[in-house]
């Protein structure tokens, strides 16, 4: 974490005495953090990745008028309080405020102007990790996905985020390349070892891996750091389905979802970002309005999210590989990023069981959400949503007001 921190002192103090009287207090803040401020001057502000405005004493607001459109947004004002730093504090916020800008006091306790330091940068590590990455969408979105098509001419403002389209008939000729005895490779994979342990039926999870082993050749191809597939295509075509690839992906960190669903694989790259954790797509399939719960299915997930698994078949076709997973009871978080890519909803929940029935998707979970299932009923955002484990609630609705001034 490379922390650039510039301080504004009045030269009606005197200056050694402040610098003497607050150095107690930052490095008390560093012990925390276990890091070094940087000191800089403003200019050099905008080569870290979190930069700090240091308000040590008051009777500086001149001086930040002067220089503050050198300083990019938004702006984190660090005070003690003391040598009325926090009243100047107050009168630079309500400036920047004024002019539509974006900016915080950080002021309290040590721990927690730690703890918030910490917020701001995983906020802003994610926003850093997702700017100008490649993500492919390998054929259209699935018809049944009416309501999520996205502009990607507007994500690219937003996100950053680079879409190429990728035909589908690129990646079937891909597979059809990917010779059986080229899995040979894939030996010695812990991972893939247990796949074959868990197996029901070595064929098809050999047809399955020259799926998987295709993908990242398109990965390399086009450096993606996501993607999202038709994946029924692959029923008709190489009559097996990408679960068990998208899964494994996930795993390695190239964020991937399923039936072409955009919104989907931004809203997961959302929340892998700023958890760093593995992120399961799945359909809510029934709520309980009552209790004020839901179950969400889906064939594929990470196997790291799993504290088990075991392999069945695709849920709809009944053949393939698809994963049922057990997902550790617990907290988790919950959300998607509406197709208008302006909208989200985002909830923490709480993992209450892994279900078992015939009727769903193979890994099924059933969580109690602490935000009403209502949602679900009147205000959806299309019909995948995103899980991982731990609560980000609060991150993601800081990053979320972030990107969407």
């Amino acid at each position: 974490m490379a922390i650039g921190i510039y301080s504004l002192i009045s030269p009606v103090h005197d200056i050694k005495r402040v610098e003497e009287d607050t150095r107690g207090f930052l490095e008390a803040i560093e012990v925390n953090l276990n890091e070094n401020f940087e000191k800089c001057e403003k200019d050099e502000l905008s080569n870290y990745p979190l930069p700090l405005i240091f308000v040590a004493s008051g009777g500086v607001e001149g001086q930040f008028k002067e220089n503050y459109t050198k300083i990019k947004e938004p702006y984190y004002l660090l005070t003690n309080g003391e040598n009325n730093s926090f009243a100047a504090s107050l009168e630079i916020l309500t400036f920047l405020k004024q002019r539509g800008l974006k900016g915080e006091i950080l002021h309290g306790s040590v721990d927690y102007i730690s703890n918030r330091i910490k917020d701001i940068y995983d906020i802003t590590k994610a926003k850093e990790t997702l700017k100008h990455i490649n993500i492919g969408v390998i054929g259209k979105p699935s018809n049944w996905l009416i309501a999520s098509h996205v502009n990607y001419e507007n994500l690219n403002e937003r996100f950053g985020i680079n879409s190429i389209e990728i035909n589908i008939e690129e990646l079937i000729e891909e597979i059809d390349k990917i010779q059986v005895n080229k899995l040979d490779t894939l030996k010695g994979n812990k991972k893939i070892e247990e796949l074959y342990q868990k197996s029901f039926n070595n064929e098809s999870l050999q047809e399955a891996l020259r799926i998987y082993v295709a993908l990242k050749n398109i990965v390399d191809k086009y450096d993606l750091k996501g993607l999202t597939i038709r994946c029924f295509d692959l029923l008709s075509t190489v009559h097996n389905t990408g679960c068990i690839a998208l899964s494994l992906l996930n795993d390695e960190g190239i964020i991937s979802s399923c039936e072409g669903d955009v919104p989907a694989l931004i809203s997961m790259l959302i929340l892998n970002a700023l958890s760093d954790e593995p992120v399961f797509m799945a359909n809510p399939s029934s709520i309980d309005v009552e209790k004020n719960e839901v179950i969400l299915a889906h064939c594929t997930v990470p196997l790291d999210m799993t504290k088990d698994y075991v392999l069945d078949t695709h849920f709809e076709s009944g053949i393939g590989v698809g994963i049922h997973g057990e997902i550790q009871e617990g907290q988790a978080t919950l959300f998607k990023l509406n197709s208008n890519l302006e909208e989200y909803f985002v909830s923490s929940i709480y993992i209450k069981e892994n279900m078992y029935h015939n009727n769903l998707c193979r890994t099924q979970i059933r969580v109690h959400m602490d935000q009403d299932v209502n949602y679900f009923l009147t205000n959806p955002m299309g019909n995948h949503h995103l899980i991982c484990r731990g609560d980000y609630t609060r991150l993601v609705d800081e990053f979320m007001n972030l990107m969407l001034k």
